[in-house]
């Protein structure tokens, strides 16, 4: 049997994402990949931590690190995007800068039996931090995807929106200006995609709690936008971008009097559903916007799924 993934979800994932883990564990299960979450995680440190104490922040993610390497986890699957960068600053910080190289007194505490005297920033290092949509891509790979599909897909064009964090700085899960690979997956499973040239414009983040007239604003652009090039709906491979572009088109209806209503969906759950899940199991009914398409395009009593090739 495969060695699993670690699997950290972070607190979004318990949250207002928590569609985002039900469709990624649907999803890894309809594949056979095996995932296994880390023990006694702990928040990244992202989002407010990072301005407030940038080493506390650091010290947060590094004990997650620690914990997987502990576990004896090869790579660490987390789907926030946030959280993501959170744990791979933390390594790369880590790694170049002296200041930060007591980062691994956390790493240390928490691997007993270790030798303390060897252990350096390669102890933070030891664990591949790793996206699902890289995962997908490079580990399970468009063949493999293809053949497992169960269901066409009935719905109209996608936009797929990656964000500004996924991608930048490191450029490790997709190229960090013109990413292909969700485009790249939904095409494999027969889903239409549009070229959207805003797919890493940010959201506006925690702008819609903080100066909200800004965050609104940001998520206006990038619907209009998606709409203008022919998308029904977005995906998206991160839990604040899919919150703040879902929860916030009545509002924007309002101010614009523009029509406005498009589903904004995860990429796991379009992936989920094509290849055989169902609506529940999926966090498809948990949707703000967009409903009647959703309801359309994903049935509560779908047709028997049909071999598709």
């Amino acid at each position: 049997m495969t060695a699993p993934y670690g699997y950290y979800p972070g607190c979004s994932m318990r949250g207002t994402g928590v569609a985002y883990e039900e469709s990624l564990l649907t999803l890894f299960r309809k594949l056979d990949v095996p995932l296994q979450e880390l023990p006694d995680w702990n928040c990244c440190g992202a989002a407010s931590y990072m301005g407030i104490d940038e080493r506390l922040a650091f010290l947060l993610s590094a004990r997650n690190l620690a914990r997987a390497h502990r576990a004896g986890f090869t790579d660490l699957v987390t789907p926030c995007s946030a959280c993501y960068l959170g744990l791979r600053k933390t390594q790369d910080y880590a790694a170049r800068y002296p200041s930060y190289r007591s980062l691994t007194v956390v790493a240390q505490n928490a691997s007993p039996g270790r030798d303390r005297q060897g252990a350096d920033a390669q102890l933070l290092a030891a664990v591949r931090v790793r996206h699902p949509l890289d995962v997908l891509y490079v580990d399970v790979g468009l063949e493999r995807l293809r053949s497992a599909v169960a269901r066409r897909w009935r719905g109209g064009r996608v936009a797929c929106y990656y964000g500004c964090q996924l991608v930048r700085p490191y450029g490790e899960v997709d190229r960090p200006h013109d990413p292909s690979r969700m485009d790249e997956l939904l095409r494999a499973v027969g889903v239409p995609t549009v070229d959207f040239a805003l797919k890493t414009k940010c959201c506006g983040g925690s702008l819609t709690g903080t100066i909200h007239p800004v965050g609104v604003r940001l998520n206006y652009i990038l619907l209009k936008e998606a709409a203008r090039k022919g998308a029904e709906a977005i995906a998206t491979v991160c839990p604040l971008c899919q919150y703040n572009l879902d929860a916030y088109q009545r509002e924007i209806r309002n101010e614009t009097d523009e029509p406005i209503d498009m589903p904004v969906l995860y990429f796991t759950q379009v992936l989920g559903w094509a290849l055989g899940g169902d609506v529940r199991s999926l966090g498809l009914d948990r949707a703000i916007s967009g409903r009647r398409s959703i309801r359309d395009w994903f049935p509560a009593q779908p047709e028997e799924v049909e071999t598709y090739v």
